[in-house]
């Protein structure tokens, strides 16, 4: 077994090996991970590595050391992937709506985004601000928010406070939009606000709304845990 050479150490990528076998049911609830000196013999790392590896697992609660006995899967990680990636502006603003997560601003600026080819028509000012999702006192995104500035204007106090994009489709500014989702790896300030490993998986969207005369009126770029989004799709003949 070789591991990466990258600036994630080598137990925190053996915790996450072993993190994906308790996920695939590798390893069930109950079952009995194989003595030290077996991981010592698959993985080729050191003794201090595979411990260090376990004491990560032990903290999250999946397994469990019990002298004399060895140990044990406790439970699986979480796998209820209850953010969907949605394909409609109706269907993205109910599940901001749905979810009504709590919203932590850190950081709030009149800044111009970086667009595209085609995205469509600037606006002359936009509001930036970017800030942190939680459900149920986890953080699950990061998002950085360009807001046309006219529009702000209208209702800063409830921009600064809920989510946009429903507040966007009561005002009617809403037209169309055009989104894309890409896999990446959580750099050093994504892993700390979302309490991640860094370099761990994380899903990222760049997501584009317009209003009737093409103007941008909103661009997030968001950076969704990896174990918070679900993509599904319907396959046509």
């Amino acid at each position: 077994m070789s591991f990466l050479d990258s600036k994630v150490p080598r137990y925190l990528q053996l915790a996450d090996l072993m993190r994906q076998r308790i996920t695939r049911g590798e390893w069930p609830k109950d079952h009995k991970l194989p003595t030290l000196e077996d991981l010592l013999d698959e993985f080729g790392v050191a003794r201090a590595t595979v411990r260090q590896a376990l004491d990560v697992l032990a903290r999250e609660g999946l397994v469990s050391r019990q002298r004399g006995r060895g140990t044990f899967v406790t439970k699986q990680p979480k796998t209820d992937r209850w953010i969907n990636v949605v394909t409609s502006l109706q269907d993205l603003s109910n599940i901001y709506r749905d979810t009504q997560p709590s919203i932590v601003n850190i950081d709030e600026a009149s800044r111009l985004p970086l667009l595209h080819a085609n995205e469509g028509t600037p606006a002359p000012h936009y509001v930036f601000m970017r800030r942190v999702h939680y459900r149920e006192s986890a953080a699950y995104c990061v998002i950085n928010i360009y807001l046309d500035e006219d529009v702000f204007k209208k209702d800063p106090a409830r921009f600064r406070q809920e989510t946009v994009i429903p507040l966007l489709a009561s005002i009617g500014n809403l037209a169309d939009g055009h989104q894309t989702l890409t896999i990446g790896t959580a750099d050093m300030e994504v892993a700390r606000l979302l309490n991640l490993p860094f370099n761990a998986p994380v899903a990222e969207v760049r997501r584009v709304l317009r209003d009737a005369g093409n103007r941008i009126i909103y661009l997030a770029e968001v950076t969704y845990r990896g174990d918070a989004i679900r993509v599904e799709m319907d396959l046509k003949t």
